[in-house]
């Protein structure tokens, strides 16, 4: 669209390496941001996508750092602007999700996949073979920052929330009487509430309340909170056979939420990080990379347990995987069913 500019354009750099060459004068590439946020590179074989040759790109992209690399010092006149420390070095930087699985590995976790929950519900693992990635199942195939294949999966998980408790849901965290309630009665939210289909295809903007409404605002909080973490459950099994899984983000303001998910997965070690910053976090801990020798501080904590809810809430995630499924796919056939449904 704009060849003009383009043809006059030195590098193709990601946001992150843009701001270090700002800084710095040195450009580089990175695996994790260009493993996220282009089509450039190939991550599972570890090259160029071919639209790179075939188009003669190649003049743009500048030589691979890694993200902890230093590129060098703030440039002087930037050191004297700013009033910044004589020396300043800036590192390459990666992309903001693979940072915050980063700090997972920097504390000595393997064989983990993490869930971190705001506006999307994202997981990482990087032991996701790459035969079972579903693109039409919001999977994604990423970069770890040290170039290794990372699966990825994502909903937008935050917004379905707003969607189904409201623009306005109570401050306070969800009684378990209540969520106990809506599971008894079978009031069921299914997929999808938002413009994407998420985990479930087809199913984008056709999300459904099953069984007797859900009357109050703390109500349909609870309902929101029970539908993502059934949400986050299907991501994980979709994602990854690890056994420790990781939740953090702002879903954990309510114990609830981790509660549900852990007991979901009983077969599985659920742990909790109730630290907010996971991007800033693993941003830090690169700059110790090469020099680190035991792990980075870490500390989890135990979901809470909701052993009172037994097999009800077994039998209610049953019912609401296979009414989400069961809707794909029926047109006016499902709208004919809506509302009928009763355990």
């Amino acid at each position: 669209r704009e060849p003009q500019a383009f043809a006059q354009a030195r590098w193709y750099l990601g946001v992150p390496q843009y701001w270090a060459w700002r800084f710095t004068g040195a450009a580089a590439s990175e695996t994790s941001f260009l493993g996220a946020q282009s089509h450039l590179w190939n991550v599972a074989e570890r090259r160029w996508a071919p639209i790179v040759s075939a188009r003669g790109w190649e003049r743009l992209m500048p030589p691979f750092a890694k993200a902890w690399q230093r590129l060098g010092p703030v440039r002087p006149e930037l050191v004297r602007r700013f009033g910044l420390p004589d020396r300043l070095a800036v590192l390459a930087g990666g992309h903001d999700s693979s940072l915050n699985h980063y700090r997972y590995h920097a504390a000595g976790l393997r064989d983990f996949t993490v869930v971190s929950t705001g506006t999307w519900i994202v997981g990482f693992s990087g032991s996701t073979p790459v035969d079972r990635f579903d693109e039409h199942r919001g999977m994604t195939l990423n970069s770890d920052v040290f170039g290794n294949p990372l699966g990825g999966i994502l909903t937008m998980g935050g917004r379905e929330f707003s969607q189904i408790a409201g623009s306005d849901p109570p401050a306070d965290c969800v009684p378990l009487d209540v969520a106990a309630r809506l599971i008894a009665q079978s009031t069921i939210a299914v997929p999808s509430f938002g413009e994407g289909d998420g985990v479930f295809p087809g199913s984008a903007g056709r999300g459904r309340i099953f069984g007797p409404s859900a009357e109050t605002a703390m109500e349909r909080k609870a309902l929101a909170l029970l539908y993502c973490a059934l949400l986050t459950v299907e991501c994980i099994d979709t994602l990854s056979d690890d056994r420790l899984i990781v939740l953090d983000g702002s879903f954990l303001r309510d114990p609830l939420y981790a509660g549900l998910v852990a007991s979901l997965l009983p077969d599985r070690e659920a742990r909790v990080n109730l630290d907010a910053y996971g991007v800033a976090a693993g941003a830090a801990l690169l700059a110790g990379q090469q020099t680190r020798r035991d792990p980075a501080p870490l500390t989890l904590g135990v979901p809470t347990d909701l052993k009172e809810l037994g097999t009800e809430l077994t039998r209610y995630a049953a019912d609401w995987r296979n009414l989400a499924r069961a809707a794909l796919g029926k047109g006016d056939e499902f709208e004919h069913t809506k509302g009928s449904f009763h355990g």
